[in-house]
């Protein structure tokens, strides 16, 4: 039987077996859309019929809902429409991932203002802001709505672009919680807050910024799983708002999430569709080679030396086409010495050792102060290539400085994870001079 019936039926059986007639049903969803048109959840009052529902119902590829009409359906089922078997027209299953319409919550009472802080504890959580702010630029009129102004989003969008900037030179251990909690204070101005179209659009953007930084922050903090999780988030946000851009950049975030936990196939894939996503914006040619380079990091760690020859190729070939003004803040990183670092992981994945070795030394030799965390993951690498490749005194001189940029305050998880790999090539030229001591260093900063 095909895929398409048995998700027709989902959407009814779920009906039946909350003993509804379609006439009910409808009844209900109009009800719904109503309460969350006033809550501001959706932009317009949509109209359901029987008709409609019997179509979405039916064994037939049914019509695609608007989007406000998704949201009700959703928010009364709980779960994506994509579940109930709703897909766009021309979506096809290519074993990518699958992005969901996000549920949305359903608040118990209108709201009536913002919640400031309260004179006794209270649990942190995704309808109440952080406790320790104790103001804000936002306020309520005579009315007592709460209108957010753009000065209030202007300032989380710097404070998100400093905590990037944060996590280039230091890492992102701590960034993540900090980060979190903007988050929350984002999503409490969407649903709580009154604003125009415009600066509504702000926010949801903003929203999917911090989202997918977030789950890059818990990445590099060893979080993995968390980091998932918000990669998927951001990528639900990016198909709900059709916005190409964060999916190019979640997308490239996962693939490169995904080589680390050594699933190159699907490096690849949220790569290629990265690729995808990234036409459909026609993002400038550093965008694409940075999601090319990812590919090829993918292949790399498949085994697949023809293809990752052939994906590294692109991506130089894009980079040297030169900057653009259009170029993102998050691609900016990818340098002359990042894209030759990342040139030598892929290298020294697929086993080719000297010359993993001599481009992880040129990229370490060109990286500046301001990418510090990317200089300590390099020189790591290094170490790894070259006692690897028989060079034990460079592999130590190397160890040896990512070990000082720890020690100088750097938190990245990343490059502690990349020092104990260090650690343990290094065990059996543990009598060479000065090996036992960096050892013993290691071990007492990463154990």
């Amino acid at each position: 039987m095909a895929m398409g019936a048995v998700e027709m039926r989902e959407l009814k059986r779920l009906r039946e077996h909350a003993n509804l007639t379609q006439e009910e049903m409808v009844d209900h969803l109009t009800t719904l859309a109503k309460r969350l048109f006033a809550e501001r959840r959706i932009g317009k009052l949509p109209t359901f019929t029987v008709r409609q529902l019997s179509k979405w119902e039916s064994k037939e590829p049914p019509p695609w809902p608007h989007p406000d009409a998704r949201a009700v359906l959703a928010a009364y089922w709980k779960r994506p429409v994509e579940e109930l078997g709703l897909r766009p027209r021309g979506a096809k299953s290519d074993g990518g991932p699958i992005v969901l319409t996000p549920v949305p919550l359903i608040t118990q009472e209108p709201a009536v203002g913002p919640l400031l802080v309260a004179t006794g504890p209270a649990p942190l959580t995704d309808e109440a802001p952080p406790p320790w702010l104790a103001e804000t630029t936002t306020g309520t009129d005579r009315s007592g709505e709460w209108r957010i102004v753009p000065e209030e989003v202007s300032f989380l969008s710097a404070a998100a672009d400093d905590n990037y900037a944060i996590d280039q030179q230091f890492g992102a251990n701590r960034l993540w919680r900090p980060t979190r909690a903007h988050l929350l204070w984002t999503h409490h101005m969407i649903d709580r807050g009154i604003y125009d179209d415009a600066l509504g659009q702000q926010l949801h953007a903003l929203a999917g910024k911090l989202t997918t930084s977030l789950g890059w922050f818990c990445y590099d903090a060893g979080l993995q799983d968390k980091a998932r999780q918000y990669f998927s988030e951001a990528l639900n946000a990016a198909n709900y708002t059709s916005d190409d851009k964060l999916a190019s950049r979640t997308l490239s975030n996962m693939s490169r999430q995904a080589v680390d936990l050594n699933k190159g196939r699907e490096a690849v894939r949220f790569a290629k569709l990265g690729q995808r996503h990234a036409e459909l914006w026609d993002a400038p040619t550093r965008v694409i080679a940075l999601l090319a380079i990812r590919e090829a990091q993918g292949y790399a760690r498949l085994g697949d030396t023809f293809n990752c020859e052939a994906a590294i190729k692109r991506a130089w070939k894009e980079w040297e086409r030169g900057g653009d003004e259009r170029d993102p803040d998050w691609a900016l990183f990818l340098n002359l010495a990042e894209l030759t670092c990342l040139e030598g992981m892929c290298r020294l994945d697929l086993g080719q050792t000297a010359r993993a070795q001599a481009l992880l030394a040129r990229s370490e030799a060109m990286q500046d102060a301001a990418h510090s965390r990317n200089r300590g993951m390099c020189l790591g690498r290094l170490s790894v290539a070259a006692v690897e490749n028989g060079d034990v005194d460079h592999g130590l001189a190397a160890a040896t400085e990512a070990l000082r940029l720890v020690e100088s305050g750097m938190s990245s998880t990343r490059t502690a994870a990349q020092l104990k790999i260090v650690h343990n090539g290094m065990l059996p030229h543990q009598r060479a001079r000065g090996v036992g001591d960096l050892l013993e260093q290691i071990r007492a900063h990463v154990a």
